[in-house]
């Protein structure tokens, strides 16, 4: 438990929390005084996250809601302010969906779909806050984007478009909103073991496409523990931070690409010709649990997962078997 600090007795909204980093980072908050209302699609998820949240110095509340409505902000402000008689003094905008798969397995809606999840629906959260936060002259904005916010992973095209879109406008927000006692943080996290691959979605050859792609995301040496990654970003929030990149690997990724940007772009061509191709008959949003069926127990996939598996479990995400 943390004593009284800088983040105690405020009001935090975080989207995307009834599982994964979301929750994690609810957790940190809720350990260190704030209030925090949960978000997200599913209700039961939800009453989940807030019970295994219970217990800690901080009120935790939840309240369902798809961003992708444009009257979800004002539903979010109106929830906090009737449970917690407050305004959002920390708004962290998580919330997001990753599809796996060649381009050619990709149509136009998943494209549209990444970016009104994860850059207009924090956009207009944003909006919704900043009134009362420019009033108080304080607030703090979190946007979790992407080390493929900086870095055009291939086979991840709808979600690094979006997360590019998305580290534009944070770093944009954060020049200038410092003048009115704003912070904006721009969050760049590498591959993380929290088990959301398991809800991630898959094209093309999903089974293969799964194959790599949750290997990579469940491998100690590829991807951050989850705990840690959350503790580092509310730490980031308390220091008041403007950028946070995390694993070793994504900052290196990101030195070596603005560094020399042309043999980046070389070695991203040569990862994606090792990756699956569409296939003859590419599938399409394939969920991750069916993908991983497709792998046997004891195969050498399900045994390069057995980490990713555990924080699934751990952080209420869906459960492959």
């Amino acid at each position: 438990m943390h004593g009284k600090g800088v983040l105690t007795d405020r009001t935090a909204l975080v989207t995307g929390s009834s599982r994964g980093l979301g929750l994690l980072i609810a957790g940190e908050l809720a350990d260190r005084g704030c209030r925090v209302m949960l978000t997200g699609r599913d209700e039961l998820g939800l009453e989940r996250a807030v019970r295994r949240l219970q217990g800690r110095p901080g009120e935790v509340a939840a309240t369902a809601c798809d961003l992708m409505d444009p009257e979800a902000p004002a539903t979010l402000l109106a929830a906090v302010r009737d449970r917690f008689g407050a305004e959002v003094d920390l708004l962290v905008n998580n919330a997001g969906v990753i599809q796996v798969g060649p381009v050619a397995a990709m149509q136009e809606q998943d494209f549209r779909r990444a970016h009104e999840l994860m850059t207009m629906a924090p956009l207009r959260l944003v909006q919704a806050v900043l009134p009362a936060m420019r009033a108080r002259g304080a607030g703090s904005i979190v946007m979790i984007s992407s080390i493929g916010g900086r870095i055009p992973a291939p086979h991840l095209l709808p979600y690094v478009a979006a997360k590019f879109a998305l580290t534009g406008l944070s770093e944009g927000l954060a020049a200038e909103l410092a003048q009115y006692g704003i912070r904006v943080t721009t969050v760049l996290p590498g591959l993380m073991r929290t088990g959301s691959h398991t809800a991630a979605e898959f094209a093309g050859q999903a089974g293969n496409e799964y194959a790599w792609f949750a290997t990579a995301a469940s491998l100690p040496l590829l991807s951050m523990d989850a705990p840690r990654a959350a503790r580092r970003i509310v730490r980031a929030v308390e220091h008041g931070r403007r950028e946070l990149v995390l694993t070793p690997l994504a900052k290196a990724s990101v030195l070596a690409h603005g560094v020399a940007p042309a043999t980046t772009n070389r070695l991203l061509g040569l990862t994606a010709r090792a990756l699956p191709s569409a296939g003859a008959a590419p599938e399409h949003r394939v969920p991750g649990v069916l993908a991983a069926a497709r792998h046997p127990r004891g195969g050498p996939v399900h045994r390069l997962t057995a980490l990713g598996r555990r924080a699934s479990r751990a952080h209420n995400e869906p459960t492959a078997s």
